[in-house]
């Protein structure tokens, strides 16, 4: 009887745990229930944590889905929300047009950002995907230039701050919050992008410009031609950072800053003396300080962010489905076509252009009106279709990831990823297409789940989910995450 007591105490405490976190909140729903996980549960070290996605290697998962809602331990951000504008330093005019545009108070990732630019310091800023960013730069340059534009003398073509993106649509993006605050405050921004850099060579713009938001492949011929000067240049911003200093970008983005005089903190003075740089973006490269050490001192950099980075977006379920190949078109059409019987805006992310392309024709071929936008696509027929989906002409948007960095898709209500995505990054900013701040509510994301390095990646976010952890290797160096691993096969072989 002694032997057996263990086992009975140990059978009732089992029971009693379950019965208990039954009770909480379910953090994750699987067709299979006993798979659910539920808020504060943990696992045992001796007995593993269980994984709905575990089995879905074998062909007979196929239909099998769950459901996850958010991470029971991601904490609200503390009263730090509270805060008002004036109080982290914003000046009076700025409030005046934040009232204007319905902002009463900053957000977590503004409160804290915005004091640390404003004091000259060169900032890492790295937040959740619809958290207020743009917002969170362009406060704190505008009150700087506001500050230091009566002691330059302005010249043509001569910026006192150049915010740099890796797409024109994002470049178009912010210009337009930019201008949208600047005629408030009679201050010139220019947006410079890609696709008739020659004919700007041959005929270049002249006019006079105090923020200049741009692509970095314009700005760096026009910068390279004398044809935008750089000596008034007092501020650097690179949005979607982790994409711009990604190996893909890094050599031309080192190569142009280091024309300018980036210092280890900027005296705030009129006129100001040296250049600062602000980088951007939801997900961080590991190697960030090896990366920017040709242009800019790492150990001047100071690091800004919210609790809630690199995690499942709390308020939006994420549904992951596991299909076959055959089955996706299928299901991708009883979506959508609810979505457009509910008028609900519906983002569908490939991870080729040729499957990107097949979306958008099998949904027209289907009566459902879809435009699609793929890094390969001439400039001339890209221009405009984000602007028909963004302007609610077109509910149906297929896309690969260029339209994943920083757009502010404020209607997007749906989310569906065709294809995995086969790195964390490109899941997070996908993600954050939706569930922004200003959203509709009850927005959602669906994961199509079919092939095995697919099901691997879905099953480090589930396991990373349950044991209340950060999303693994988020990092964007995706060629050299491929070069490593082609190293390592070669090894192998």
């Amino acid at each position: 009887m002694s032997k057996l007591r263990p086992i009975l105490n140990l059978s009732y405490c089992r029971y009693y745990s379950v019965k208990q976190a039954k009770k909480k909140l379910p953090i994750i729903t699987c067709k299979r229930p006993e798979f659910n996980h539920y808020e504060g549960q943990s696992y045992s070290k001796f007995d593993g944590i269980p994984l709905a996605s575990k089995g879905w290697m074998s062909k007979k998962s196929k239909n099998d889905f769950f459901i996850i809602y958010g991470n029971a331990n991601q904490k609200e951000e503390k009263p730090v929300y509270k805060k008002s504008f004036e109080e982290i330093g914003v000046s009076p005019a700025l409030i005046e047009v934040m009232s204007e545009q319905g902002f009463t108070l900053p957000t977590a990732i503004q409160t804290k950002a915005i004091p640390s630019i404003l004091s000259g310091t060169n900032t890492v800023m790295t937040a959740e995907t619809g958290c207020g960013k743009t917002l969170a730069y362009l406060l704190p340059i505008f009150q700087h230039i506001l500050e230091w534009k009566p002691s330059i003398k302005e010249e043509f073509n001569s910026p006192l701050a150049v915010v740099i993106t890796p797409s024109r649509e994002l470049a178009t993006q912010v210009g337009e919050v930019a201008q949208n605050m600047a005629q408030r405050l009679n201050l010139n921004v220019t947006t410079l992008v890609g696709g008739r850099t020659k004919q700007k060579m041959l005929n270049p713009p002249i006019e006079y410009c105090d923020i200049l938001v741009t692509t970095l492949g314009a700005y760096s011929k026009l910068v390279t031609t004398g044809i935008f000067k750089i000596n008034n240049v007092h501020h650097i911003v690179l949005d979607e950072a982790d994409t711009l200093l990604d190996d893909s970008f890094i050599e031309k983005v080192s190569h142009l800053l280091k024309k300018f005089p980036i210092q280890h903190k900027v005296q705030i003075q009129t006129p100001p003396a040296g250049c600062q740089i602000t980088f951007v973006s939801a997900t961080m490269p590991h190697e960030l300080p090896a990366a920017v050490n040709s242009f800019v001192d790492p150990e001047s950099l100071k690091t800004v962010t919210t609790s809630n980075i690199h995690r499942i977006l709390p308020h939006v379920p994420h549904k992951f489905m596991r299909l076959g190949k055959a089955q996706k078109p299928v299901e991708l059409l009883r979506l959508v076509q609810a979505d457009m019987n509910q008028n609900r805006p519906v983002m569908i992310f490939s991870n080729k252009t040729s499957t990107c392309d097949f979306v958008s024709m099998f949904l027209n071929e289907n009566n459902i009106e879809c435009v699609n936008i793929n890094g390969q696509m001439a400039v001339a027929l890209k221009l405009g279709k984000f602007d028909l989906y963004k302007s609610g002409k077109v509910n149906a948007l297929s896309c690969t990831d260029i339209a994943s960095r920083g757009l502010d898709t404020l209607r997007t209500q749906h989310i569906i990823n065709y294809d995995f995505p086969l790195y964390t990054a490109d899941y997070i900013h996908r993600c954050g297409r939706t569930g922004r701040i200003g959203s509709p509510k009850d927005c959602l994301i669906t994961n199509f789940v079919a092939w095995p390095r697919e099901i691997e990646q879905v099953q480090k976010i589930e396991l990373s989910v349950r044991k209340h952890s950060e999303l693994p290797s988020v990092n964007a160096n995706i060629r050299r995450i491929i070069e490593e691993r082609v190293v390592k096969m070669a090894g192998i072989l």
